[in-house]
């Protein structure tokens, strides 16, 4: 334990005392730029403004980064992303953060959440130990520690109680990752062109399993669900900040009275027992065998316009045509952009090293499935034909 707390003391001197990423900068660029990135800025038709990573990560040996952060139609830039190559060991941090009710939070949380994860890691030592139940603890404990110091410095500084923001988190080794989630942002992994899905959104409607358990949590809570959001309000069940779901919800009852929402007779019925959106994320570890090809993270302004499968197979084509990663989260953005995305868009990927994109044969296309949809296809044009030849007789 002496050596342990020694490293940890050592790591913590030189990360958060006299790394100059972690000052307040108020005027800081919404894209966080590791050691090793510069920014770069370009402008997409359709995008108000668009911030990229232009170089990859160096720390994990072959693994290549790219990412995009693009605000569409949106007033509001209110999504960010976080690439960090140094404090855990070995591993990579990537984060997408998607905010709501205005940037403060993710503001507030783009420097805060790594840094309470390298605390709560221990500069990665726990990272490379591979204890999972340990490393989980870990990470539910910066999380949450996240979210307090939010929680207290939005009501420090006044800022408006709707401020909130999703967080995905994950730390890429060399032949594991770990992946931290809260919210309706989403991680998918490509091993030989099958797509794994990493994460679930947590929204408070819909019939799946993660769904049905978060509705369970807010009722149980003394919360309620109208057309898919809490209270009528918000459709995100995990979030950091959103103090009106947390150390205010009896100043948001006293509101929607006021406002006319709610009556007094209803509100005198209302329970409180637990917060209605909480920050404790679920916590995945991922094997990266000779298959794992690349992880791709986005916000949901691009899962709600193009699916996981359209996603992976848009990727590896990329790839296979100009192995250019960080064009190929350009060009998914652009994708998200025809597709008429009406969110902002935020997109990591990282390459991991192991396939030879270059030399990569095009997949197989099954002649008998194509001929048999050809003949079926055939087959109703040619009924079509018939039946209207026969109606006009």
């Amino acid at each position: 334990m002496a050596l342990l707390s020694q490293q940890l003391q050592r790591f913590l001197l030189t990360n958060f005392i006299d790394c100059p990423s972690f000052k307040s900068n108020s005027t800081r660029s919404t894209t966080s730029v590791p050691p090793t990135l510069k920014p770069r800025t370009r402008t997409c038709s359709g995008a108000i403004a668009i911030d990229a990573q232009s170089s990859p990560l160096a720390d994990v040996a072959g693994v290549r980064w790219g990412s995009t952060s693009l605000q569409g139609p949106r007033e509001e830039m209110e999504d960010d992303v976080v690439l960090r190559s140094d404090g855990l060991d070995g591993f990579s941090f990537a984060a997408v953060f998607d905010g709501h009710g205005g940037s403060a939070s993710v503001k507030f949380l783009r420097d805060e959440l790594y840094k309470e994860c390298c605390t709560a890691l221990q500069g990665g030592l726990l990272l490379t130990e591979k204890h999972f139940n340990t490393i989980s603890d870990a990470l539910q404990e910066a999380f949450q520690k996240a979210d307090q110091k939010l929680l207290n410095w939005l009501e420090l500084n006044g800022e408006d109680d709707e401020s909130g923001s999703t967080a995905t988190v994950i730390l890429v080794g060399n032949d594991m990752m770990f992946v931290s989630h809260i919210g309706d942002s989403c991680v998918v992994l490509s091993r030989s062109g099958k797509v794994e899905v990493l994460s679930d959104p947590h929204r408070p409607y819909g019939s799946n399993k993660v769904s049905l358990q978060e509705i369970k949590r807010i009722r149980e809570a003394g919360g309620w669900i109208v057309n898919g959001r809490i209270c009528g309000d918000i459709a995100v069940s995990r979030a950091f900040g959103d103090q009106r779901f947390k150390t205010k919800k009896n100043e948001m009852l006293k509101k929607g009275v006021e406002e006319g929402r709610w009556t007094e007779k209803f509100v005198s019925r209302v329970k409180f027992n637990g917060d209605l959106v909480t920050a404790s994320p679920d916590v995945f570890q991922v094997a990266l065998g000779k298959d794992a090809e690349f992880v791709l993270l986005a916000s949901d302004g691009l899962w709600d316009y193009i699916n996981s499968s359209e996603a992976v197979d848009f990727v590896r084509n990329q790839l296979r045509q100009h192995g250019d990663v960080q064009l190929a989260s350009e060009k998914l953005a652009d994708a998200a952009l025809d597709r008429r995305t009406q969110d902002n868009v935020s997109i990591v990927i990282a390459d991991l090293g192991q396939t030879d994109w270059r030399n990569l044969p095009l997949q197989e296309q099954n002649f008998f499935l194509e001929l048999g949809q050809a003949v079926a296809t055939l087959g109703i044009v040619s009924l079509g034909v018939w039946m209207t030849t026969l109606l006009s007789s």
